[in-house]
This record gives C-alpha cells, structure tokens and sequence, in this order.
C-alpha cells in the first residue's frame, strides 16, 4: 500500500544512456529480475555506498572498478542480494562483470555489479548467462520505465522521476529509478538509486555533489532502522547535452541549475521509497529545529522515527503523544533543558516549554494524525541547526510481508 504515491511514467531520455532489461531467472521466473545500464564513453561516474561491516561482494566490486577505469555497463539482478556469500560469491560476482565484459567488447573493471534480494544464499550462475544476452538485445533509451519495474523486489510499484531543465539555450535532462521498500535506514546506503544527466559534470566534482546529494536526500529517509548489507546511489553524467559545469562546482551558473536539478530528483526518489515502505500508511515528515548540531538533530530525529511506540501510534492515529515525548527524552542529548522544548503535529502543539500546552486536544491531536500526511516538528531551543527526515508508520502488513518474505 502506497502512500499517495503516482507511478511516474513521462520518462525523458538520457543522451549516452541505453537499458537492456531480461527475465533472467534468479530466483522467481516470468518477471523482469536483471538491468543493464549501458554509458556513453566517458560517462563519469560516482557512487555512495552501505556502511554495513557485512556489505555484499557486488558493492566491494563496484567500488574498485570506479577506482580503476572508467564504467560503461552497470549489471543489476533483483532476487539475490548475494550478501554472505564469501569467496564464493566474490567469485561469482567477479565472473559476472567478466560475462558481460566479454559480450560487450569491454574490460570486466568498466562493469559495475549490483545485486539486491535474499541475503546468504549463492548466486545463480546460469540466469546471468540467460540475461546478460537477453537484457542486451533490447537495450534502448527509452526502457526507463521497464527497467524501474526490473529492480523491484518487495516494493509495490516502480519508482522513477524526470527533470529537464534549459541552461543558455540547451536542454539538460535528469532521469533516475530508485528501488527499497524495507531494510530502510540511511549510513548510505540502504537502497539502490541510479542518477543519470546528460550534463557534463567533471570527475573531481562528481563525488562531493552524489555525497552531498544523497545526504540530503536518501541519507534522510528511514522505514525500520535497519542499513542493508548491498545498496548504492550512482551518480552519472555522460556529457552529451552540450552543458558544461566546471570546476567551482554549484557556484557556476551551469552549476548551480544543474545541482538544483538533481536535488529534486534526488528528493523524489528517496522520498517514494518511504511512501512505498513496506505495509506503510501514513508518510510522515520529522523537523527538527533549533538543534545545538547536525548530529544532535539527526539523533534526535531518528530517535523518534524508529520508536516502534511511536510508529505504532502513527498507525492506529493514536494521538499518545507522550510517546514522542519520551523519544525526544532518550536521544542522547546531553544537558537537555526540557523548558525549552515545543513539539507540533503540523500546527498542533502539543508540547509547551518542556509539558503539555494548554490549547492542546485529543481531539485535534487526532485529526493530524487521521492524516496520511503530517510533520512533526520538535523545537529544541538550543542553537540554530535544523535538519529534516521523512519515515512512515509500522503497520500490521509490514511484519507479514517480512514473515513472509522467503516463502
């Protein structure tokens, strides 16, 4: 169940940018379970990775083929995160990005492998050797929305965004897909995102933009606090519209639009997947103002996003909004001045000075929460840091579809 959510469909092509997509049968036959991404030579590419210790073989890969050569192909299968694998699944994701080097005339370090499904179990060899062919006989520019429907795994719809914007004359496009429904919590990352321009943007801006991009973005998002083992924001620009950004990176005019741009796109992608959160109902915005620093805000923010009291309450609209309160209270903030803090659900306040405000009801406490949209925004008066996160409920479905996710 999506949360006011609109499958995108008006997808704008991407100079430099084919996809190929197959059902290659890795772990469900009949559907589409395998992507490639083909780049226009000198494509630039960067890429923000999990932070989990047990990080799949495919995202070790990935990271040093960036470092060796310029990428023209990305690999995606869907059903198998091959995460837990040891040497074996190194081995098998190596031998991946050797298949399809050799189908494409390219070296095996300009392929770049993601995987993402069940975790532990071994990689099915034989369904690359079915896709990798497959995916490569309908590679176009224009299987953007077919390929969002290829990386799916427990999510319900297919997640993808367009932004083109004019800069002297010349049309710069922004197309991305995201994937994630559960094992959704931000240390970058905990889905997979695939960001394409035909912007030219230069190597030695391309990393700050996708950290900071993603930190703003899919760094801000969090359905059940757990960072999976596999995920990956990829940032690509082949350079074809003709629009240059230089060196000072947003600073530039060109610069500036384009960064602009991306965020949007950015924000959309994240954003859809915590609307398609597994079992959610309710997509829910966490403001959290007049912080001492970022870190302070964020562990605030995320105190409150993962309370299963908390989100339980969001779910049944149960305006208990104590249990917000005791969150914020176990945060972690040292030398806390409980006086100084206002908690809202939009307009509602429902904190004052550290206790229950006067102008507060159950009544109107409900009706935000009756919402399949609100904020809440907490006040902390101390500084002028202010950060943002968006989360959804947790839902009876969310623990079946996760009972019965390998069945």
């Amino acid at each position: 169940m999506a949360v006011n959510f609109t499958v995108f469909e008006d997808f704008a092509v991407v100079k430099g940018v084919r996809l190929g997509v197959a059902q290659a049968g890795v772990r469900k036959k009949d559907r589409d379970d395998m992507v490639i991404f083909e780049l226009a030579e000198g494509t630039e590419v960067a890429g923000v990775f999990t932070t989990n210790a047990f990080c799949a073989a495919p995202v070790h890969i990935c990271r040093r083929n960036l470092e060796k050569a310029s990428p023209r192909y990305l690999l995606i299968n869907t059903g198998n995160a091959n995460a837990g694998t040891g040497p074996k699944g190194f081995k098998n994701a190596e031998l991946s990005c050797e298949m399809l080097a050799k189908a494409t005339g390219v070296s095996p370090e300009q392929v770049l492998p993601f995987s993402t499904g069940v975790i532990g179990e071994p990689l099915n060899m034989e369904a690359f050797e079915r896709g990798i062919p497959a995916a490569l006989e309908n590679l176009t520019e224009a299987n953007w929305a077919r390929a969002g429907r290829g990386i799916m795994t427990t999510d319900t719809l297919p997640k993808g965004y367009s932004k083109q914007i004019e800069i002297d004359g010349k049309t710069v496009t922004i197309t991305g897909l995201s994937k994630g429904a559960g094992m959704i919590m931000p240390n970058m990352a905990t889905m997979l995102g695939f960001i394409a321009t035909d912007a030219k943007i230069p190597a030695a801006v391309m990393q700050g933009w996708a950290r900071k991009l993603a930190d703003k973005s899919f760094n801000r998002i969090t359905i059940d606090g757990d960072t999976s083992t596999n995920d990956s924001c990829m940032l690509m620009a082949t350079g074809q519209s003709g629009v240059v950004v230089d060196d000072s990176e947003e600073g530039s005019k060109a610069g500036e639009a384009v960064f602009t741009a991306l965020e949007e796109v950015f924000r959309v992608l994240a954003q859809a997947i915590v609307r398609d959160g597994e079992g959610a109902t309710k997509f829910v915005t966490i403001d959290v103002e007049n912080a001492a620093s970022q870190r302070e805000a964020l562990d605030v923010a995320y105190t409150v996003a993962h309370s299963p009291l908390v989100k339980t309450a969001l779910y049944a609209s149960d305006a208990n909004w104590g249990r917000i309160l005791a969150a914020v209270g176990r945060s972690g903030v040292q030398n806390f001045d409980l006086d100084k803090v206002q908690i809202y659900l939009d307009d509602v306040q429902i904190v004052e000075d550290g206790g229950r405000c006067d102008s507060y009801t159950e009544e109107k406490g409900a009706a935000v929460l009756a919402q399949s949209e609100f904020t809440i925004r907490i006040q902390l008066g101390r500084g002028d840091v202010n950060e943002r996160l968006w989360t959804c409920d947790l839902s009876h479905d969310y623990v079946s579809i996760n009972a019965d996710y390998r069945s």
